[in-house]
């Protein structure tokens, strides 16, 4: 039998395979004993072994034995005292923390498995993109191909699925350099949903930070194990690298599943509630996540199982990023107050395996003092919802505003900000590339539902249509859904090139939600976490009108990826361009610099904003943006600064595809614009 007697951390936590055994060690401060059961893989039900884990210092139980070989079953049992920060169940069965595979032996139970880790890469390395030339997918593994015929039937909806040939072309033909992928860490449904024949589709309520969801693997698969189905996601992952297709995975560290006090108990709350999670002394959890609990940051021990579940992600399974789900959580200190130096922010940056990946944060949660965008320290882009509120405003609130009111509300300011970096949010240092901006995401009304639905429509999801957001600041261009008028549909089919085109033609980081590239509905469902079926599900045989919207979005991201000036990576002055900082000026519709009023004036809602990036041969590429926010045509003087003679236009918001043939305007011209309109020109 191998060494058993450890004292602190002499072993890494959770199962450490080797010759001839292996080691294992668990943490809790409160535990006064820990034992590890080997269960009958045939029958789970019956402990084959009963091995007592050493209590060694600062609350690590260990232990070393030959028993510990790949492939066994095991689960923990913890005893420790009573009162009202406690919730041990000696008699209950507890997921190592730490476990790197799990099996599902019926709703209520699962066992840890371990597992041989091992893989070919094949030589095929992280396409290692920077975060200035990033244009992420956020999509779901599962929806994303959970119909496409393309697909064997059997492997649908799989990691299998997410690395097949057909998924792979459609994502490189598209041009994004990353998918962030919606949570495949271990997760379960909440009894609520599963009491109401639903499901957690989504995925924000994690059981495991080690192990990949089980449900995504392909049924062959699963039946093999644990061991088969980390391999599947990591072939899947590999194929991707081979395209040149980063993965990003939206991760949710601020809570567990195990819900509120009241909860079940799967792991941290039988192993030591008092410290895994926040509560005051009379054992009432400190909730900032409406999810029932908030894990504890203020303990080193729970940011030493986040950083390890990172390291373990971005080495084992070379994951190239992660987007923090309601980060603020993660970055609360002992006091439960947001910190932006907080110590589990800084030990990610100083890690060097963590900060090689790109950590993209959701800065916000639902506590006290929730709403942190702008806060987050340098080396953490942030999910910029002023972006998102700003761009839907000036192209559809203000819109329906003006027709209602005969006032528009917003002029061309604070979109102007937005679309130029969002200087006034993001740390100086960041430049550009600290805003990950977005008009969708899962959470929220799809890009077609935005322009097609002024009230949301949630009944599928069981709570009366009280769940999801009220306020969306969509408009549905003059009827509620789906209608035969062809005049409202092309209104509505423009509207959202629009939006597209300005989040593709912005500074900073562009996130497309999946299946907004084809325009997909959800028949405005705004909050469709619970639907594992046709309403979450990418579409694979869409109308033409949807296929000729998935050309403009292919073609505007190429149009980024070939102009460096529409993706600065500092943020622009007004002087001439150099090699560290491009120039952006603005013109009005007049052709002339922006005047105060211009800018002040809620009712001046044209703008021309002109930029040059300095290329490497010492010449100044220029790209003019001209944008009409009003339902009116405009004719518009182009500008015509010093040594620029013309204009070829590359792009037409008003063009239901992009433009086939050649036009040039020569310099200080007056061009046509339909109404709510953009035009992106290459300047000569």
């Amino acid at each position: 039998m191998l060494e058993s007697n450890l004292s602190k951390q002499t072993a890494p936590l959770g199962m450490s395979l080797m010759d001839g055994g292996g080691m294992f060690s668990v943490w809790s401060e409160s535990a006064s004993k820990i034992d590890l059961l080997i269960l009958d893989p045939t029958d789970p039900t019956t402990t084959l072994h009963q091995i007592p884990l050493e209590q060694g210092e600062g609350g690590f139980f260990s232990a070393g034995h030959d028993l510990f070989q790949s492939g066994i079953s095991y689960v923990l049992r913890a005893d420790g005292p009573a009162g009202p920060r406690h919730a041990f169940q000696p008699e209950r069965n507890l997921l190592d923390p730490y476990a790197k595979g799990l099996i599902r032996d019926n709703p209520r139970d699962y066992r840890c498995v371990a597992v041989d880790t091992s893989f070919d890469w094949e030589g095929v390395t992280k396409p290692g993109t920077s975060l200035s030339e990033s244009i992420i997918y956020e999509a779901h593994l599962r929806g994303l191909t959970r119909i496409n015929p393309a697909i064997p039937e059997e492997i649908r909806g799989s990691y299998a699925a997410l690395g097949h040939p057909a998924t792979i072309d459609y994502l490189v033909k598209l041009g994004i350099t990353a998918v962030e992928l919606l949570p495949i860490q271990a997760f379960i449904s909440e009894p609520r949903l599963v009491n109401l024949g639903l499901i957690n589709y989504w995925g924000y309520n994690t059981i495991n930070f080690f192990t990949p969801h089980m449900r995504y693997a392909a049924e062959a698969t699963r039946a093999q194990g644990p061991e088969a189905m980390l391999r599947e996601l990591k072939t899947a992952i590999r194929e991707l690298h081979r395209a040149g297709i980063e993965v990003i995975m939206d991760v949710v560290y601020n809570h567990t599943a195990e819900g509120g006090y009241k909860g079940l108990t799967y792991s941290y709350r039988g192993l030591d509630n008092s410290n895994y999670y926040r509560q005051d002394d009379e054992g009432n959890y400190q909730d900032t996540t409406g999810c029932g609990n908030s894990l504890n940051f203020g303990n080193p021990m729970v940011r030493q199982l986040t950083l390890d579940s990172l390291r373990y992600w971005t080495q084992e399974l070379q994951i190239d990023g992660y987007r923090f789900d309601l980060a603020a959580t993660i970055a609360r200190d002992e006091h439960n107050h947001f910190d932006p130096a907080h110590p589990l922010l800084q030990e990610m940056k100083k890690d060097p395996i963590i900060s090689s990946a790109k950590l993209i944060v959701e800065p916000w949660d639902v506590g006290f003092g929730g709403w942190q965008t702008g806060n987050f320290p340098p080396g953490f882009p942030e999910w910029n919802d002023r972006y998102r509120d700003a761009v839907r405003k000036f192209w559809l609130s203000d819109v329906q505003g003006y027709r209602d009111s005969g006032n528009h509300h917003n002029g061309v300011q604070e979109l102007a900000g937005r679309i130029a970096g969002s200087q006034d949010i993001i740390t100086d240092g960041e430049g550009p590339i600290g805003t990950v901006n977005f008009i969708t995401a899962h959470d929220g009304f799809t890009l077609y539902d935005l322009v097609s639905y002024n009230q949301k429509q949630n009944s599928a999801n069981g709570e009366g249509n009280r769940d999801g957001s009220n306020n969306s600041l969509s408009f549905n261009h003059g009827a509620e859904g789906e209608t035969p008028n062809t005049s409202i549909s092309f209104a509505r089919r423009k509207a959202a090139r629009n939006l597209m085109g300005t989040l593709l033609l912005s500074a900073g980081i562009p996130m497309i939600t999946a299946g907004d590239e084809r325009l997909k509905t959800q028949g405005g469902n705004n909050n469709a976490y619970c639907q594992d079926n046709v309403i979450t599900w990418q579409d694979w045989s869409p109308e033409q009108f949807r296929l000729d919207f998935e050309v403009t979005t292919s073609h505007l991201i190429a149009l980024r990826k070939q102009y460096p000036a529409l993706r600065p990576k500092a943020f622009t002055k007004l002087e001439e361009p150099t090699p560290f900082v491009d120039q952006m000026l603005w013109y009005s519709v007049r052709g002339d610099e922006m005047s105060v009023e211009d800018w002040h004036n809620s009712e001046r809602r044209t703008l021309q904003r002109l930029a040059y990036h300095l290329m490497n041969d010492g010449s100044k590429q220029g790209i003019l943006l001209v944008i009409n926010g009003t339902e009116a045509v405009k004719e518009v003087r182009l500008p015509k600064p010093d040594g620029l003679k013309e204009f070829q236009l590359l792009w037409d918001s008003a063009l239901e595809t992009p433009p086939s043939r050649k036009a040039d305007f020569p310099a200080g011209s007056t061009i046509r614009m339909v109404e709510t309109s953009m035009q992106l020109f290459l300047a000569k």
